[in-house]
């Protein structure tokens, strides 16, 4: 072997890289205990950035391109190596390759459920996954806090690595965006949107990583909050109970039509009039004022529904069943209706009572 051949096999004058994986992240350089030469190149392709260490400390960063190794382009080496005038001996440095393409379709999911404070529901416990798109934007951050001193860092690793953190980021982010269950579990899309701008940050100065799309692909809740959403999805469904009403009533009516005929159409028209008239001639009457330490007057019997309440007069002060019954609803009907505003009524300890002018505002509205 001549000298020239021997030279050869102890200094590198080609750098490069060719990545043919779609896993790898980052990978350090085989130097086999070989020296860089003074001119050696180093070759850099697209998504890719190279970053220098030596003994233990970031030297120069290069992006895509052909670099020659002279003073010029390594300046921060060049100062900690201490060369005052450049340099000609060949030289040592740990060369690490970092992947920065977009990486996609990377799962996560919460191993034990999270705690979130919600306005309406309290303290709920709450489990989610996903998936999320990332890239490697600071290599020195990411090399120092996610691959460390890993010759060949491929992305299952990284996702045993950040499982846990990305969960907690999410987590923050949730608390801070304030965002309610009802929204959290029917949403999807909007919301991982929405938690870009506050995971990003987290994730750039911890670990120098940025994601590109954020996706929740279920959100889940305990049973009883589950109960309680279809609940309130059930009476946004009703919407105004005034309407919703009047379409049972409507609906009730074409059914007895079709089956009894005019008589029974014509029934339920005398009965509905007559309830009508009696209601109108009760809000004329004066109403008796209880004195004073007396109980509030209420009926000593629920009322008859149809032409037998009209014939009997209707009470002062009504419950929800007796409205319910008189109205042909569910008494949730009502209690919802009470519970939004559109029926005015009166909580006397634990039992709701609704006057006749309270009732009849409601059946005008």
């Amino acid at each position: 072997m001549g000298l020239m051949d021997y030279l050869k096999t102890q200094f590198l004058e080609i750098i490069q890289w060719e990545d043919d994986s779609r896993d790898t992240i980052s990978w350090r350089f085989p130097d086999q205990d070989k020296e860089i030469k003074r001119g050696a190149q180093l070759i850099v392709r697209e998504s890719q950035t190279v970053q220098f260490v030596y003994l233990g400390q970031f030297g120069d960063t290069f992006g895509p391109g052909k670099h020659s190794m002279v003073t010029d382009n390594i300046p921060i080496l060049s100062t900690l190596k201490g060369w005052k005038y450049g340099f000609e001996s060949p030289f040592k440095a740990d060369i690490y390759y970092v992947n920065t393409r977009l990486f996609t379709g990377n799962k996560w999911g919460t191993s034990n459920p999270i705690m979130l404070r919600d306005q309406d529901f309290g303290i709920v416990r709450a489990r989610a996954f996903g998936t999320f798109d990332f890239k490697v934007v600071d290599v020195k951050v990411f090399l120092k806090e996610v691959a460390g001193t890993d010759n060949h860092f491929r992305l299952d690793e990284f996702a045993d690595t950040m499982r846990s953190r990305i969960v907690s980021v999410f987590t923050d982010a949730l608390s801070t965006a304030k965002v309610p269950v009802l929204d959290l579990a029917s949403r999807y899309s909007e919301l991982g949107d929405a938690l870009l701008p506050l995971i990003n940050p987290a994730l750039t100065s911890k670990y120098g990583i940025e994601m590109a799309s954020f996706i929740l692909e279920n959100v889940s809740v305990p049973p009883e909050v589950e109960a309680a959403i279809d609940k309130r999805s059930s009476m946004a469904a009703i919407g105004n109970l005034n309407d919703y009403v009047k379409f049972q009533m409507a609906e009730s009516m074409g059914k007895e039509g079709a089956g009894g005929g005019m008589a029974g159409t014509a029934a339920q028209l005398g009965a509905g009039l007559a309830m009508g008239q009696q209601i109108a001639a009760a809000m004329n009457q004066p109403q008796a004022t209880p004195t004073a330490g007396a109980p509030p007057l209420l009926p000593t019997a629920a009322p008859a529904v149809g032409v037998a309440a009209a014939a009997g007069g209707i009470p002062q002060m009504l419950s929800p069943g007796d409205v319910a019954n008189s109205l042909g609803v569910s008494e949730g009907d009502v209690m919802a209706a009470l519970a939004d505003g559109s029926l005015k009524g009166k909580k006397i300890g634990s039992t709701w009572r609704i006057s006749k002018g309270a009732l009849e505002e409601f059946l005008k509205g």
